[in-house]
């Protein structure tokens, strides 16, 4: 679940790419990157990465050597199945000369890298140097443009974005700059991760700006235009000129539903659904069950599990007529937990990111609201917190189903046996966490909550929950991943 962006300004496009950078940060944490393109300059193609948070690999003098380009890419990491390296090496954009000098930064994973690796070294003739999906994503794609023997016109780009449709397996929403050329960007054709684009129109004519979320859009003064299509390209010419062509190949529309239970900030449009208002319409489905299947129930206060889950929760305690309360404070210089790369780091970082304050629990039963539960050890350590300081029940809800499927659409749950829900009841996930009742939300309603901000969408990416990949997955392929997630933990 990385963060990409892509901009053609009229002026200097590094304030906004850092800035689009640093609220896609809940993206990606493990490192950061961008490059950009100026015609003027004495360099005209410069590209800074490395580990690290957007403020941490981005200092001045970076800034200053990147400043003067009109158009530029950017990229936050975050680490998936098989690509758990943390070096700068493994960081985006990635690059390559030929044709033209092409960067590409990549959200999703592909299911078929280790074909696509044999192909492109056989038949393409091209070297990739790096473990990283994203780069192999990049010389099929150059490839394919090579092949159209032309001047990279809007066309030429989309037949080679159609061939990397009919090559590529898997997720991906990618923003590709082409040196002297222009940016297009692209979604695979099940439309799995988000990509979205706006304008922004000046006196000297209209900017434009392709981002993983909405926020990096508004937050930088853009327009939301639409979101790409599923298996969409969109080019925008240096001179600001717009084009796109959608893959006639066959498209099926089925976003990540995951991106509005936790991967997305509430304060972004994906796919014309507010995140923020599905969010609440999670805790309205969960009160309805609440009050149908848990009447007995006894509780006198709903505290969310911060911050994600805050506005399922608000709806959830005015659904039920329960005071609402925030019982945590929250450290705002700790990464996201779900995110870290490796398990020790995550229970570790519980203690540190939240501490609940005993005015709050003391003596109460509790319902603690969060947005799911993968591994269980964070609602086992939240939950031994709260009753350390006081409360007397705690009655854990779960916005999500329970997670019984690893994903391999880039969201780190690549291996079932990390998964409390996999093999276990309902019953034994209570125990295990130490709750008093667990409860999680449906499927059903899941999808009802994202889909009544939208009526087109009729289906989503649900892996996690039903073991159904859209796009198709072998055996063989699961069995690697797992072992490739064992060697990692080794190294």
């Amino acid at each position: 679940m990385c963060g990409i962006v892509g901009i053609v300004n009229k002026g200097d496009c590094v304030p906004d790419l850092y800035d689009a950078l640093i609220v896609l940060q809940h993206r990606g944490q493990d490192a950061a990157g961008m490059a950009t393109y100026g015609r003027e300059r004495e360099h005209p193609y410069v590209l800074r990465k490395d580990v690290g948070q957007v403020r941490d690999v981005f200092k001045k003098k970076h800034i200053r050597r990147l400043s003067g380009g009109t158009m530029g890419i950017g990229h936050v990491r975050y680490p998936t199945a098989g690509d758990m390296a943390n070096t700068a090496m493994q960081g985006q954009p990635f690059f390559v000369n030929s044709p033209y000098g092409i960067s590409l930064a990549h959200n999703g994973n592909l299911t078929n890298t280790d074909r696509l690796k044999r192909e492109v070294w056989r038949d393409d003739r091209r070297f990739v140097v790096t473990n990283s999906d994203s780069e192999v994503l990049l010389n099929v794609f150059a490839h394919e443009l090579a092949m159209q023997g032309g001047r990279a016109s809007a066309a030429e780009i989309f037949r080679a974005a159609e061939r990397v449709h009919k090559r590529v397996i898997g997720a991906y929403a990618a923003v590709a700059m082409i040196n002297g050329k222009g940016i297009v960007g692209f979604r695979d054709s099940h439309g799995i991760r988000p990509l979205c684009y706006g304008r922004r129109d000046l006196p000297e004519g209209s900017e434009y700006m392709f981002a993983s979320e909405s926020v990096a859009l508004s937050v930088n003064g853009f327009r939301l235009e639409r979101d790409i299509a599923p298996g969409e390209a969109v080019f925008i010419s240096m001179d600001g000129t717009v084009s796109a062509s959608l893959y006639e190949g066959g498209v099926s529309h089925t976003p990540c539903i995951f991106e509005y239970v936790y991967l997305a900030r509430p304060d972004s449009l994906i796919e014309n659904v507010s995140v923020k208002k599905a969010r609440m319409r999670m805790g309205l489905f969960l009160a309805e069950k609440i009050k149908k299947e848990y009447r007995g129930l006894s509780v006198d206060v709903v505290i969310p599990v911060p911050d994600t889950s805050r506005d399922i929760a608000v709806e959830m305690a005015l659904a039920l007529g329960i005071t609402y309360r925030e019982g945590f404070v929250k450290n705002r210089y700790m990464p996201r937990t779900f995110i870290m790369p490796r398990q020790k780091e995550r229970e570790a970082s519980v203690r540190r990111k939240l501490n609940p304050m005993e005015l709050e629990f003391r003596g109460k039963n509790v319902m603690l609201v969060d947005d799911s539960i993968v591994r269980g050890t964070t609602s086992k350590k939240i939950i031994e917190m709260v009753r350390h300081v006081g409360a007397k029940q705690v009655h854990f809800v779960s916005a999500a189903p329970p997670i019984r499927f690893p994903n391999i659409y880039g969201i780190d749950m690549p291996s079932a046996k990390e998964l409390i829900a996999a093999e276990k009841s309902i019953e034994d996930v209570k125990n295990y966490i130490g709750a008093d009742t667990l409860i999680y939300g449906d499927l059903a309603d899941l999808e009802k909550a994202v889909a009544e901000g939208n009526p087109a969408l009729q289906q989503f990416e649900t892996s996690i929950f039903t073991g159904h990949y859209v796009t198709g997955v072998a055996k063989e392929y699961l069995e690697k991943i797992e072992q490739d997630r064992a060697d990692n933990k080794r190294k």
